[in-house]
């Protein structure tokens, strides 16, 4: 990427690259050194980070204060950037660009003394939002200017446009600035020898791009990317016959008509990314054979033309988020120039073509963040960069000790990569910077032998073993990030001592301690540490070394170990620069006050702090102190952090009202929890009409009081939970009209009232509602159908839309993912857990304990998203709806302590999640669903229904109840099932026959010689046909039992005069 970026620079800016000065034969004036000397005065030297990036690190030039040469009394003709005429010493050429001038640009300032000047620079310093003096028009000699990246703003004067001799013109990358049209049809039409043209970044939307038509056919660059740009641009600039340079990207909604490239183009320089053009103009752009720099990033691109691979001079080509969806396409062809090959974020799959190693001019390859998968091929040993970040790649990397030979920068993050590190990577003699993490790589980190490494990141993998010693001798390391691994060992901060270029340093999660050397003095290593992150280091006290820290950006100190109170001294570290702290989840237990001036993300969570609550600076953006023992009022000072975004209070003993400013805070922040502390009064009653919030949590409080209709401003609130505390009001059924809110919380409240919907709006109520929470109230009435019917969530109608696994907010953070998670207190299986992140796909509806009555509504069975379902202890009566068994996603069912009839529904029986099911005391009856999920549940869930038999209570159903009884015709002179005598005499022919049988047996017998003849004969042929009758009887009766039973349910409906004894009856008696 940095050749890329000094390439840009080189063409877009030449003119960096002249002479900063020369001597002539005469001394400079007096007057024109001292309004040099007045010039620089005006100014401070701050070295930015911009000077450093672009000059420094891009551009190849060295970012120095060049006035500090400015001597009174020394010919200024000697000074650094200042050129005079050799014949008469007059001032003509300044160039200060990447001088670290600071400060604001005074509209009288002593440069406009200089009337001879033809050449100004004074790009890349920060002169912090000023104007651009209309006085510059004054310069009439001036044929070279450039203004760019000195942090100008606003309109630029019309008075730019009459310097007819400019040549070259750059007032690029001033955001936010804006021209005129006015003043760029002046530009154009007066401008007539200009040859650069760079406008880059400046709002000129007001003009139409058809304007740039009458620019001058000398014209030979012409840069205008991110210029929002608006309409069609003509094509007659293509035609001009010296243009080699044309930027015209990120302009999205400069559409550019179908167009040939002509053959005869000198056109070297072409970037049309983010424009709108037909994808036919690509099939001729093989005809511009003089083309080195091409870019289509994020246009309508998405089939890779042949014809760019027959560009032979092509040296750059860069397809960004182009949406090509197909494998990387045979690039050998051609282009046998190409050193520079951009093709990440692209939707690329399939395998790394081998053919890549053919183009043997490439030096830089990015196809990160696409699909690909497979190995990494071992055919691309003459790279200088290679990036395959965020991707599926598989296996090793190739352990040829020739296989990267020139490699600077390997980057090949986030994918599967694995097995141990390559021999090679230990030894590179020009590697800087290697970025593997997000891996499976595994073993032992080995000794570096090179000494050029400058960035280190090997961050989650399963790494594991101590740290090499030879890391504590990379004397160029700026980066090591080796956190989420599985490292060991003991570190003193002494070892790092020779690493005097350490900027990041992180070793969190892992399984190293850290430990001062209290003998030595460990007071000045890491001088240059912006960034230190140890979280779960074993840390029993504050690192000594920071003391008298002042450049200190960003400390990550969480869970450690580490007690009492912070140092007065660690309260001064970083006290003008710490941006972010963590020193959550430790066992701190005082602070006196925030002292840092610019701190804007603060989490001290999980201590033991007591005492009053601090207020950070107003530049705190995220502050986190929950779960500690502050207590209190909430000082309104708070209010004055404009840029708040996330508050996180919940789980301490604050107290008094919540601050009426909090309303006013909504339309920052988006995440406010107050849960969990002894808050009274009522809820702050105006919400802001920009409200921001997305999660608002006051459960668990003493708020009394109605809720305010105004937090209807609040558009994106996704979680609103107010349980659990003393709300008096009847249910707020406005809140439906909330489009995003997904989770409602009023549990354990004094609300009361119906559900019932008396609007006639057909609009949806709670559409994107997933977790339904009304529990211990006293609402009452019938169940609310209509709610029921708009929960399209649930319903599966209303799509969730969203990849993110968990419900949250996500802001920017220096250190981890900077997405916070909601959390909420629910019941569960009929246990109250605390869900510390809520699930996206959690659907979860609570009514329990309230009044409501009537049946349950067969609509509950449309709710198949639907996990968990609690309408236990209300009077609800009926039978349990067979639609529930609709409920396939079901893991828990609670309708206990109501008044239920009938049976259970075997459909209940086939849900297959169903872990947890309780009935108890209802009115229910008749046999227990039997099989798959109904065994697992215990005798508990069924407890107070008399009449429920079968498995696991212990009442059996094979023992057979008075039934009730059949139905007769109405007139009750027949009965229903037919029924005589004859069954009575068919039993007792049996019982004749087998009397007879028994008889003749006896009769062989000693037994009748003995006098038992007599009885036995009796018994035969009298006493055993008749029971054998009321048996064969008997049989007959439990058949037509068993047929009864299925009407059994229309005899229970029947009015009783309809119902008569019938033949069951006498089978009974029997």
């Amino acid at each position: 990427m940095a050749s890329y970026l000094f390439l840009c620079l080189f063409l877009f800016f030449p003119h960096l690259y002249a002479s900063s000065s020369s001597s002539g034969s005469h001394s400079c004036f007096h007057h024109e050194a001292a309004s040099l000397i007045q010039f620089k005065n005006s100014f401070s030297i701050t070295q930015t980070r911009d000077a450093a990036l672009y000059c420094d690190h891009f551009a190849g030039l060295k970012s120095f204060p060049k006035t500090n040469s400015w001597k009174e009394g020394t010919d200024c003709c000697s000074w650094d950037g200042v050129t005079c005429d050799q014949l008469n010493a007059h001032v003509i050429a300044l160039d200060l660009s990447c001088s670290w001038l600071y400060g604001n640009f005074p509209s009288n300032t002593t440069l406009f003394l200089l009337p001879h000047l033809q050449k100004l620079n004074l790009a890349y310093n920060d002169f912090n939002d000023s104007k651009i003096p209309s006085e510059f028009g004054q310069f009439t000699s001036l044929f070279y200017l450039n203004l760019s990246s000195t942090g100008f703003v606003g309109e630029v004067p019309s008075q730019v446009s009459h310097l007819s001799k400019l040549v070259s013109l750059d007032l690029s990358w001033n955001i936010p600035q804006r021209i005129d049209k006015h003043a760029v049809e002046g530009i154009v039409h007066n401008l007539t020898e200009v040859r650069h043209l760079f406008l880059d970044g400046i709002n000129i939307s007001s003009t139409n791009p058809l304007v740039f038509m009458n620019l001058s056919s000398s014209l030979r660059s012409l840069s205008l990317a991110l210029c929002h740009l608006q309409g069609k641009f003509p094509k007659n600039i293509f035609d001009l016959p010296n243009l080699n340079f044309l930027n015209l990207g990120r302009n999205k909604n400069l559409n550019l008509d179908l167009l040939k490239f002509n053959r005869s183009s000198n056109l070297e320089h072409l970037d049309l990314s983010w424009m709108s053009f037909s994808t036919g103009l690509i099939d001729s752009v093989d005809n511009l054979q003089a083309l080195k720099y091409l870019d289509l990033s994020n246009t309508f691109f998405q089939v890779f033309s042949v014809s760019i691979t027959n560009l032979s001079s092509l040296e750059y080509l860069i397809i960004r988020e182009a949406s090509l969806f197909t494998g990387l396409p045979d690039l050998t062809g051609n282009l046998v120039s190409l050193k520079f090959l951009d093709l990440s974020y692209s939707s690329l799959s399939g395998l790394i073509p081998r053919s890549l190693g053919n183009l043997l001019q490439l030096t830089y390859l990015d196809l990160s963040i696409n699909q690909l998968s497979g190995q990494i091929p071992r055919s691309l040993g003459n790279l200088l960069q290679l990036g395959i970040a965020e991707n599926s790649l598989e296996g090793s990397i190739p352990d040829e000790v020739t296989a990267f030979p020139n490699l600077i920068s390997l980057d090949l993050s986030d994918n599967l990569l694995n097995g141990s590190l390559p021999s090679w990577l230990y030894t590179a003699p020009s590697l800087k910077h290697i970025s593997l993490s997000q891996n499976q790589f595994s073993g032992h980190i080995k000794e570096f032998q090179s000494k050029s490494l400058q960035s280190i990141r090997l961050e989650n993998n399963k790494l594991q073993g101590p740290l090499p010693s030879s890391i504590f001798q990379l004397l160029n390391l700026t980066w090591l990030i080796l956190s989420s691994n599985n490292l060991n060992g003991f570190l003193e901060f002494s070892m790092f001592s020779n690493l005097a270029n350490l900027e990041h340093l992180d070793l969190s999660y892992n399984s190293l301690s850290l430990t001062s050397n209290t003998t030595s003095s460990v007071n000045h290593i890491l001088p240059n540490l912006t960034d230190l992150l140890l979280s779960s280091c074993n840390l029993s006290e504050f690192p000594r070394f920071l003391k008298g820290h002042k450049s200190l950006v960003n400390l990550d100190l969480s869970y450690n170990r580490i007690e009492g109170k912070i140092p007065q001294w660690m309260q001064e570290v970083g006290n003008d620069s710490l941006w972010y702290l963590n020193l959550s989840h430790n066992s701190l237990t005082e602070i006196e006050h925030f002292p840092w001036k610019n701190i804007a993300f603060l989490d001290l969570s999980s201590n033991l702090i007591r005492g009053n609550l601090p207020i950070p600076a107003s530049t705190i953006r995220i502050f986190l102190i929950s779960n500690n023992s502050f207590n209190g009022e909430v000082s309104f000072l708070i209010c004055n952090a404009s840029s708040l975004r996330i508050l996180d209070f919940s789980h301490n003993n604050l107290s008094g009202t919540i601050p009426q400013c909090f309303g006013n805070l909504s339309d920052n922040v988006e995440f406010l929890n107050l849960k969990k502390n002894k808050f009274y009064g009522t809820i702050p009653p105006t919400f802001a009409q920009g409200c921001q919030l997305s999660n608002f949590n006051l459960n668990g409080n003493l708020l009394e009081g109605p809720l305010t209709p105004s937090i209807l401003n609040c558009k994106g609130l996704e979680v609103l939970d107010l349980g659990n505390n003393k709300i008096n009001d009847t249910f707020p059924h406005w809140l439906g009209s909330l489009p995003q809110l997904q989770v409602l919380v009023l549990k354990s409240n004094h609300m009361r009232g119906s559900l019932c919907v008396n609007s006639s709006k057909s609009s949806p109520f709670f559409s994107k509602i997933q977790i339904f929470d009304l529990s211990s109230n006293y609402f009452s009435g019938p169940l609310p159908v209509r709610y029921i019917n708009s929960f399209k969530a649930i319903i599966n109608q209303e799509k969730i839309g969203s990849t993110i696994s968990y419900m949250g907010v996500g802001v920017y953070v220096p250190v981890g993912s900077g997405f916070y998670t909601y959390s909420i207190g629910i019941v569960m299986k009929g246990q109250e857990i605390e869900l510390v992140k809520i699930f996206t796909m959690w659907m979860i509806i609570d009514l329990s304990n309230n009044q409501f009555e009537g049946e349950i509504p067969e609509v509950i069975g449309k709710l198949n998203l639907l996990k968990g379902l609690n309408l236990s202890h209300n009077n609800l009566n009926g039978g349990i709806p067979t639609s529930i068994g609709n409920l396939t996603s079901l893991e828990w069912l609670d309708l206990s302590s109501n008044r239920l009839s009938g049976t259970i529904p075997n459909r209940l029986a086939d849900l297959p999640f169903l872990s947890s099911l309780n009935v108890s005391e209802n009115q229910l009856h008749g046999q227990i669903p039997q099989g798959k999920q109904f065994n697992t549940f215990g005798n508990d869930s069924y407890e107070g229904n008399k009449g429920l038999c079968g498995f696991p209570v212990s009442k059996g159903c094979n023992i057979i109840e008075p039934p009730p009884p059949n139905v007769l015709e109405k007139d009750g002179s027949k009965s229903n099932v037919a029924f005589g005598w004859k069954v009575v005499l068919i039993g007792y022919g049996y019982g004749v026959v087998f009397g007879m049988s028994v008889g003749y047996v006896v009769f062989q017998t000693d037994r009748f010689a003995y006098g038992e003849g007599l009885h036995w004969y009796l018994s035969a042929f009298i006493i055993v046909p008749i029971p054998l009758s009321f048996i064969a009887f008997r049989t007959i009766c439990n058949g037509l039992i068993e047929g009864a039973i299925g009407v059994s349910a229309d005899i229970q409906r029947r009015p009783k005069h309809e119902v008569s004894a019938g033949p069951c009856t006498i089978c009974n008696l029997l």
